[in-house]
């Protein structure tokens, strides 16, 4: 039987074969990159996702013949760096994704130009730094009051001294450190129950290297609620799930995060424990990355099937009705939900508005559209301009709404709405969370 044009069945993903010399082929690669591209020419179904397909389109429709023939392989480097590799055309977009004969994986296919880059040597050295998360953490923790003097916007002598040398617009807004991680915390917390309370679950908490060098408070307020719920926890980081590194097309450096955090997961998953991720760039790497760079590590695949995203296990734990007491907020009050982009990759639905509407005197209003950070893509000056004007629509949804609360499953685009938000009406400021955890918390009296 023939393939169709689209289809209604669910989009299957290929494993990335980044062992094998023919990925990182310059001719292979340009060969598939203007197959691909010839394609998406005729679609245009992604013309409003990000920035990656107008600058496609605009380089084949000014071209002599208008045709992806008179289009030089040196231009189609701006295609590749504009995609953020958010998945959201694979997974809401495309209609040739296998099991369609054409087998198109736009993001996968940006990732192994990537790869490419990095084998030449025409990577950027200065995104290396940038997004080595866990030395910078560890570094920055330990002098937190100087870093985040020198990486507030307010500050005129270092931003501008960032922007020349490491390329970060002054304008964007940076993650504070503190002195204290999450990990730091979690350790010095006291065992979670006595012989007479009922323990109703096990879960391992991965907190991603955000939470736990740059805003830890999410991490210790989950942990609190997991003890009043009556869950078991243990903390789990054996460093960042790679997520930067994977934009940057350094494949042996995620693969080798992967192993070393699957064999340490293995014995809490063994005795019983779940793996719940925080970040939902991290619970997409755990649950679905990893997995298609290593495919044939038992311990990765076992991790993979182990791991939940916070709001995914805890909206699931209240549908099984063992936890009786329903959440409520001193006074009615009204919340923007942002679903970010990595969390409609992970194809659970919106988890983060189910969880905020378990709170009885919550309004829920939801945006479901690319705040327009993009990771560490949009911080940089190359990219701030066009990171807030994709962000615009969810800014003006948002202003539009009026709530007193705005919230994003990821921290980030969080802070980068709000920034959008200000660009657009100055007086208008509704308090930001920096994860819908922190919301709940506080509507079960958790401070």
């Amino acid at each position: 039987m023939k393939n169709k044009e689209g289809g209604l069945g669910a989009p299957i993903r290929n494993k990335v074969d980044w062992t094998n010399k023919d990925f990182t082929d310059d001719t292979l690669i340009d060969e598939e990159l203007r197959r691909v591209f010839d394609i998406c020419h005729g679609c245009r179904r992604c013309f409003n996702l990000c920035e990656s397909f107008p600058k496609l389109f605009d380089l084949i429709d000014e071209s002599k013949t208008g045709e992806l023939d008179s289009v030089e392989s040196k231009d189609f480097k701006g295609v590749v760096d504009a995609c953020t590799l958010c998945d959201m055309c694979f997974l809401t977009k495309c209609p040739y994704v296998p099991p369609h004969e054409f087998n198109l994986d736009f993001p996968h296919l940006m990732l192994r130009y990537r790869a490419m880059e990095r084998k030449n040597g025409a990577h950027k050295k200065v995104d290396d730094f940038l997004t080595n998360t866990d030395r910078n953490g560890k570094i920055f923790s330990k002098f937190s009051k100087l870093a985040n003097w020198s990486t507030s916007t307010k500050n005129k002598i270092t931003r501008p001294v960032m922007e020349t040398f490491l390329k970060i617009d002054k304008e964007a807004e940076l993650p504070k450190y503190y002195k204290k991680t999450f990990v730091d915390e979690s350790k010095l917390e006291k065992s979670n129950f006595n012989d007479s309370q009922h323990i109703i679950d096990k879960v391992a908490i991965f907190p991603s290297c955000f939470v736990n060098y740059n805003n830890p408070n999410i991490g210790t307020l989950t942990e609190k609620l997991f003890k009043k719920l009556n869950i078991e926890t243990k903390a789990i980081y054996e460093g960042c799930c790679g997520m930067p590194q994977l934009e940057g097309g350094d494949l042996k450096s995620v693969v080798e995060k992967a192993k070393n955090m699957s064999l340490v997961a293995k014995p809490l998953i063994e005795s019983g424990y779940k793996i719940i991720s925080i970040v939902p760039s991290c619970s997409l790497m755990l649950k679905y990355e990893w997995p298609l760079l290593a495919n044939e590590d038992s311990n990765i695949k076992l991790l993979s099937e182990s791991t939940l995203d916070i709001c995914e296990y805890l909206v699931d734990l209240y549908k099984t009705g063992k936890v009786k007491d329903i959440p409520k907020l001193p006074n009615e009050q009204n919340v923007t939900v942002h679903i970010s982009c990595h969390s409609r990759a992970q194809n659970i639905g919106q988890k983060s508005a189910e969880l905020l509407k378990i709170i009885s005197n919550l309004n829920v209003d939801v945006i479901e559209r690319c705040s327009g950070h993009g990771g560490s893509w949009g911080i940089k000056k190359e990219n701030f301009k066009m990171a807030i004007k994709v962000g615009k629509p969810v800014a003006r949804k948002t202003i539009q709404y009026q709530n007193e609360y705005l919230v994003s499953e990821c921290p980030l685009a969080g802070v980068h709405i709000q920034q959008g938000v200000k660009k657009l009406d100055e007086k208008f400021n509704p308090k930001t969370f920096g994860h819908p955890i922190e919301l709940f918390a506080l509507a079960n009296s958790i401070k």
